[in-house]
């Protein structure tokens, strides 16, 4: 899903792969399941957020429902409590809000003047 909306993915088995690749950089954002073999989603984004506080991380459950306890994911999403549509929304807004707004870069059409407009 996300590949066919321009977004590319780096699917690893465990944490420990997870954090490797991260370290080596080029990493925008962060989906985690929380239960992963070895080390649980949570502890995942823990690292990644040591490492790099500003990067985006979502952190999903099948099994757990709601959760309360204390996490540095910026988003977590029950499995099959959201429609395909509102993850990707959400990612996006997560992506904008890490990269900040755009830039209006001025070029020189854009500083052309209009001198009809400037003589009424």
């Amino acid at each position: 899903m996300l590949e066919t909306r321009g977004y590319r993915v780096i699917a690893c088995t465990t944490a420990e792969e997870a954090i490797e690749i991260f370290k080596a950089g080029g990493i925008d954002l962060v989906l985690s399941d929380f239960v992963l073999p070895g080390r649980d989603g949570q502890k995942l984004i823990e690292e990644v957020k040591i490492l790099s506080p500003q990067t985006p991380a979502i952190l999903f459950s099948g099994k757990v429902k709601f959760y309360d306890r204390e996490c540095r994911a910026d988003l977590f999403l029950p499995k099959g409590q959201y429609a395909p549509i509102e993850l990707l929304e959400r990612i996006r807004l997560l992506l904008i809000r890490k990269r900040g707004p755009k830039r209006i870069v001025l070029t020189p059409a854009m500083l052309v003047r209009d001198e009809r407009l400037a003589a009424n």
